[in-house]
């Protein structure tokens, strides 16, 4: 712990160092002798309008908020490289996925979607995960969500969805809610999101951490190498640390207690070195096999399974570094499925054909006007130059006299370059067709990877996910809604459709479910990584506690890459037994247990009712949330007088060593959903 204050004082030196000695000046550099009062005719006359520094100070503010995002309003961002582990030239010729020598820079923004941007963190939602590449051919843009599918085929439906997701337009409820009529009437009438609003109710739409969530790129792109042969590909994010949810109630209570609990986490993180690391993986399917699947590659509403199409982990992307201005990166910065470098190419996805179209039109609204390339956090590390010119906020200076292709007066430059030289040249693919307004016959099939996936979910999962649609339809305030929904819901199953319609008070269904037995393990939670790694553990103590098995299991934990906290009734040094002290962190009024993944509980010989009345609702609120809890001395009692003693995630050894490691190995295990809840 004294390493990381240490370095955030470094931190909080260097910042307070890049502040000084610097002069005050205008935006275009004359020096300011004042600026704390406004140019007046005499001290209590009125302002003068020839006060060009106090227009210019106010004009800058009142056009500091840029428009936010329609979508993905409510972010936060981090520098950082990427890493090849091989070569990949038999795919591509994209340099930074064949040169394995290269740490090509990044920069990652995550979001909510349906919020504004004062919303809070911890709603049901999905996540955005967007990963700009600077590499040196020129900006590559992987723009995805935490979610592998989406709610719609087509493009054009994409406004239909924003606007029955966002509040409703004669009240403007709710905020940051799917929890409400027009997305429910949306869903159930359009049935293409039967899969998607699976995924979007189960634990993933609720991620402990950004660090703790997978990315996906979820339309299908296409590689192509030198020799001009394609793969159709997926994009890929798996997190080292794993992927792990909260639970709603926890959730719920986070937004209250810290509405910025996912950008604190991820600040705090980098901050203290815990650098946060995601693996790029690649699904590959060759071209000739694109049709050989029981769903269309193509369909953004299917997945494709890892079992059948295995992820190839090919590098490594680090989050090590923070913004230094949240308003110059993270909100400035703009994405594009369209940024791609020689190599990567589109498919036909029709979602990603209308996101190439979209994505640079909301830029020019939200950023000014077409320059927002020029803007630093956008800028490619590469030189850039065409004939393109003027335009609000234009920042480059062009020199000559002409601006055209083709011209003698230049040489014909700047110049276009072969595809031999590294030109960008599309992928050669025979199109033809009559021009319709249609829907492929294979995009046709709604239900049968939304069975897949209810059949690959741990019963704690599939809990969740009815426990959550209930509660978001029991918001509704149409009958007729609910009884769509759950109509739509039998086409999946039986057993969730009943149980929905059950807590509602409806009729059961009357619709079979096709039998499907096909899972992917590869969808459920269940099966991913379990570590202790940056875990946040509140250690409850009292003065004149056992300093000798305090000492012993604080080190386990700084071991096992966990952090400590320790919480008392008052902040400062609180002194052991053994004269061993430590520094209180928090105090109940300024912590609780929905913002640490486990608890141990000690307490102290002199512990007031007060202490002991808040130390076990901290406990049992952490225990009804399905979390770690490890006790020793007053804290064994308190888990033994409240029927906790002996449940699963509860340890209470009375032997050193073992309480340490049995304690890490349940930290790393997150829940424990089996437990009973007393």
């Amino acid at each position: 712990m004294s390493d990381k204050k240490s370095r955030k004082q470094e931190q909080l030196e260097r910042f307070t160092a890049d502040d000084r000695d610097k002069e005050m000046t205008t935006n275009h550099g004359t020096k300011l002798s004042e600026d704390e009062f406004s140019l007046k005719a005499g001290e209590r006359g009125p302002t003068l309008m020839e006060d060009f520094h106090f227009r210019e100070k106010i004009t800058h503010f009142d056009h500091e908020r840029i428009p936010e995002r329609a979508v993905h309003a409510r972010g936060y961002s981090a520098h950082g490289e990427f890493e090849l582990y091989e070569s990949l030239e038999q795919y591509t010729t994209a340099d930074f996925l064949t040169d394995t020598s290269k740490k090509t820079p990044t920069f990652t923004r995550f979001s909510t979607v349906a919020g504004s941007k004062g919303s809070a963190e911890l709603a049901r939602d999905v996540r955005g995960f967007a990963t700009k590449f600077y590499t040196e051919e020129g900006n590559f843009d992987l723009v995805g969500n935490n979610i592998p599918v989406f709610f719609i085929q087509d493009a054009i439906k994409f406004p239909d969805l924003v606007h029955a997701l966002k509040p409703e337009p004669h009240n403007g409820i709710p905020q940051a809610a799917s929890a409400h009529d027009t997305f429910w009437d949306f869903i159930a009438n359009n049935q293409e999101s039967a899969h998607m609003i699976l995924w979007a109710m189960s634990p993933r739409s609720i991620p402990r951490s950004f660090r703790m969530m997978e990315g996906f790129g979820v339309n299908t792109f296409r590689l192509v190498n030198k020799e001009g042969k394609g793969h159709l590909v997926k994009f890929h994010w798996k997190p080292k640390l794993g992927v792990h949810s909260l639970v709603w109630d926890e959730a719920q209570k986070v937004n209250g207690k810290n509405p910025d609990f996912h950008r604190a986490d991820l600040y705090e993180a980098i901050e203290n070195g815990d650098f946060v690391e995601f693996e790029l993986g690649l699904q590959i399917i060759d071209e000739g096999d694109e049709h050989s699947f029981d769903f269309d590659v193509l369909d953004p509403t299917k997945v494709w399974p890892e079992e059948e199409v295995p992820v190839k982990r090919v590098g490594k992307l680090t989050l090590n570094r923070n913004v230094d201005n949240v308003f110059a990166e993270n909100e400035q910065v703009a994405f594009h499925p369209g940024h791609v470098v020689p190599g990567i190419d589109f498919s036909n996805d029709p979602l990603l054909q209308g996101r190439l179209f979209s994505y640079t039109d909301t830029q020019l609204t939200r950023l000014g006007g077409p320059n927002f390339h020029e803007i630093p956090i956008n800028r490619p590390v590469c030189p850039f130059h065409n004939n393109q010119r003027d335009g609000m906020h234009r920042m480059t200076i062009n020199r000559g006299q002409s601006s055209y292709h083709n011209n003698s007066l230049a040489d014909n430059h700047p110049r276009t370059v072969p595809p031999e030289e590294g030109g960008f040249e599309h992928y050669q693919e025979k199109v033809e067709g009559e021009k319709v307004r249609a829907r492929s016959e294979s995009f046709k099939d709604h239900f049968s990877q939304a069975i897949m996936f209810w059949n690959s979910m741990s019963e704690h999962e599939k809990g969740h996910i009815k426990d959550a649609i209930s509660f978001e339809l029991g918001k509704c305030q149409q009958t007729a809604v609910r009884e769509q929904v759950v109509d739509m819901l039998s086409n999946i199953s039986g057993d969730l459709a009943s149980y929905v319609a059950d807590n509602l008070g409806l009729a059961a269904p009357q619709n079979q479910a096709e039998n499907i037995t096909k899972t992917s393990p590869a969808l459920s939670m269940a099966n991913t990584v379990q570590s202790p790694e940056t875990r946040k553990i509140a250690v409850l103590l009292a003065e004149g506690f056992n300093g000798e098995e305090v000492q012993g299991v604080l080190d386990g934990i700084d071991k096992a890459g966990a952090d400590a906290e320790i919480f008392s009734t008052k902040l400062g040094k609180i002194k052991a037994d053994n004269g061993y002290t430590v520094e209180a962190d928090h105090t109940f009024l300024t912590g609780d247990s929905v913002l640490f993944d486990a608890v141990y509980v000690v307490g102290g010989p002199d512990l007031s009712e007060s202490y002991k009345m808040k130390a076990k609702y901290f406990t049992k609120e952490a225990y009804m949330h399905f979390k770690p809890v490890g006790a020793t001395h007053d804290g064994k009692d308190w888990l033994e007088e409240a029927g906790m003693s002996g449940q699963p995630g509860v340890i209470t050894s009375d032997d050193l060593e073992s309480f340490g490691e049995d304690f890490i190995k349940a930290v790393a295990a997150h829940r424990f959903f089996d437990r009973e809840l007393v």
